[in-house]
């Protein structure tokens, strides 16, 4: 009795053992989550990112939806639609007949700060960049008016705006075709610094720009060609480097965007053309970096729908695989 008592005993935990060891080779050899391009398949152009305290992801996009639309995410790849910044009653209205473009989200002294371009097409000096303001992600925002429009900043084509911090101080990139420049802000960024100046920092091949800081050194992402023609969009993601915020801003060969130099970062393939104007890089859990940006998908060419990648770095350089949008790939991880 004792002996089969034992028996029974070893055969219960070998079996439990073995069960177990098949369980942990099952959770070893599941595959990886996997996303597929695009992540949203309806217009979302221009998009730009923020993460708030609640764990969620917030994008704000160009009107295609019009007020400018909010998405919202867990993991970059399943966005929901929430609502807009604003309603037909308050939104932004200094230039007649103007379109909500290219929003750029950030949090500034405690509240959200979503800057917008306002433009029509044609209107290269009538256009300009305002902000508004919310205590939540989700809005409702408030209009706080333009900072700037084009003939009062004398700059051709005020938009796609930029908003970065340094040193304390409060910056702002713009341009579309036109320059890229840059000015100082008042402290609540809400306004232009009394007495700042703006200075050229790029050529007029660029719009579009975002500036991430990574390893001493300043990376400019922008977008050449053509946004908005469908299939036929010539849209390409570039970048250039610097070891200071205000350039210059280098290829590999030591050539400067302010002479239209610069390196591809995604072109587009047989799938997705028109690839560019990209959000801020996002970093995963597992300290993967991922950019969103828009293309143009020759299966359904109507709008610019919402793409992601990872972003890679060597030698110093940014890119993602093969410089040209993924169907599918392993999911970031939150």
């Amino acid at each position: 009795m004792y002996t089969n008592r034992i028996i029974s005993i070893f055969i219960f935990f070998a079996v439990f053992a073995c069960s177990g060891a098949a369980n942990n080779k099952e959770e070893d050899e599941s595959p990886e989550r996997k996303y597929r391009n695009p992540v949203v398949n309806y217009s979302l152009p221009d998009p730009s990112v923020i993460k708030a305290d609640d764990g969620y992801f917030y994008l704000y996009a160009t009107e295609d939806i019009r007020n400018t639309p909010i998405h919202r995410s867990k993991n970059l790849v399943d966005w929901e639609h929430i609502g807009t910044a604003f309603t037909d009653g308050t939104r932004p209205a200094f230039e007649p007949k103007g379109g909500l473009w290219a929003p750029d989200i950030n949090y500034i002294n405690g509240q959200y700060v979503l800057y917008y371009s306002m433009s029509r097409w044609g209107g290269h000096w009538s256009c300009g960049i305002g902000a508004a303001v919310s205590g939540k992600p989700e809005g409702p925002f408030t209009d706080r008016g333009a900072l700037f429009i084009s003939s009062e900043i004398d700059v051709e084509n005020s938009i796609d705006q930029f908003y970065i911090e340094e040193n304390g101080k409060k910056y702002l990139f713009w341009g579309s075709f036109h320059g890229i420049y840059a000015i100082e802000l008042s402290g609540d960024g809400l306004s232009i610094k009394d007495g700042a100046e703006k200075r050229r920092v790029a050529g007029n091949a660029y719009e579009g720009v975002y500036i991430h800081k990574k390893d001493g050194y300043y990376y400019m992402f922008a977008s050449v060609g053509s946004c908005c023609e469908g299939v036929n969009s010539t849209y390409t993601t570039v970048v250039g480097r610097s070891d200071s915020l205000f350039g210059p801003y280098l290829n590999r060969q030591g050539q400067s965007m302010f002479d239209n130099r610069h390196e591809v970062f995604i072109h587009g393939n047989e799938r997705f053309v028109g690839t560019g104007h990209n959000s801020e890089i996002v970093r995963d859990a597992e300290g993967n970096d991922w950019i969103l940006y828009h293309a143009v998908d020759r299966q359904k060419a109507k709008g610019r729908a919402l793409m992601l990648d990872r972003v890679y770095w060597k030698d110093g350089w940014p890119e993602i695989t093969g410089s040209t949008p993924s169907l599918e790939a392993g999911a970031p991880v939150f």
